[in-house]
């Protein structure tokens, strides 16, 4: 008997790296008026950006459904497979209900996890599921140990415009004005399983260098657990600037740091020119 990883879409797994690591990735649904696509299958994210930036509103993002769950679980079972579901944090989506309820129907043989996580810092938590099954752990070891840790998981970031947080009624048209005014870039971390805001830096660079002193303040990265940055957009030119200005933090410790585009998840309300890095502090 074997484990099945299962995780979905706004972990920014893409369907290539699913391929690869030997998991699915459950899209979810983004709809662009009267449109409707599967992100990261029928909807790129270069193609998403484009969308976005061409779009005079927001996209919306729908939950994934019991059935789309339940036709996942059941053909790994049916293959003998045990399975670990890992979903987006319960503080921004009901994914994890959809998936406890498929589970149900499965008798003990899908293990279902908030995440408690979305974004890069929920790509981290699925890589490591797939270390922990490589390393021959059964699927309730795995997600007990993805408990476990979960909420180690750390993401920072930092946002170039206000613009969508505005749009999607995060951040008011006010403090959004003055902000692009003063070029403020906030910059955010995920804490009990939603977006909270730890710093404002005007300008991009003091932005990368609240970054790198905040990973100092955890204590520095682990280095012998998933490591990623990442971005929103069409370009990743702002994160190969914060890695150039960091790179004391990591080098010596890691030959390549794994680079991510952030899909439509969090590109909806970040909007183009957000970075990312996402780790374990030691000591985890």
């Amino acid at each position: 008997m074997g484990v099945k990883i299962v995780a979905d879409s706004a972990s920014d797994v893409s369907q290539e790296t699913a391929k690869e690591w030997g998991i699915s990735i459950i899209p979810l649904k983004i709809r662009f008026n009267d449109e409707e696509f599967l992100d990261g299958k029928t909807l790129s994210n270069k193609r998403f950006y484009e969308m976005l930036i061409e779009s005079d509103t927001l996209p919306k993002t729908s939950q994934i459904s019991p059935a789309d769950y339940e036709e996942c679980f059941s053909e790994a079972v049916e293959n003998g497979d045990e399975v670990v579901c890992l979903t987006i944090s319960s503080g921004v989506s009901g994914c994890v209900q959809s998936a406890n309820i498929a589970a149900s129907e499965f008798d003990g043989k899908v293990y279902v996890v908030d995440s408690k996580q979305f974004c890069i810092s929920y790509y981290i938590l699925v890589e490591y599921a797939v270390r922990l099954r490589d390393a021959g752990k059964s699927a309730k070891e795995i997600a007990e140990e993805i408990e476990r840790v979960r909420e180690k998981a750390t993401v920072l970031s930092v946002f170039d415009t206000l613009e969508y947080l505005k749009a999607g009624g995060r951040l008011s048209s006010t403090a959004a004005f003055v902000g692009e005014i003063l070029s403020i870039k906030p910059v955010i971390t995920i804490t009990d399983g939603i977006v909270e805001v730890i710093g404002k830096a005007r300008g991009s660079k003091k932005g990368n260098n609240m970054l790198i002193s905040r990973v100092k303040e955890l204590g520095g990265i682990d280095y012998s657990m998933p490591l990623c940055v990442g971005y929103t957009g069409l370009s990743d030119d702002l994160l190969l600037k914060y890695l150039e200005d960091s790179k004391e933090l990591y080098e010596g410790d890691i030959s390549e740091i794994k680079k991510v585009s952030v899909g439509a998840t969090i590109g909806t309300y970040a909007g183009p020119g957000a970075i990312a890095v996402a780790f374990f502090p030691k000591g985890v």
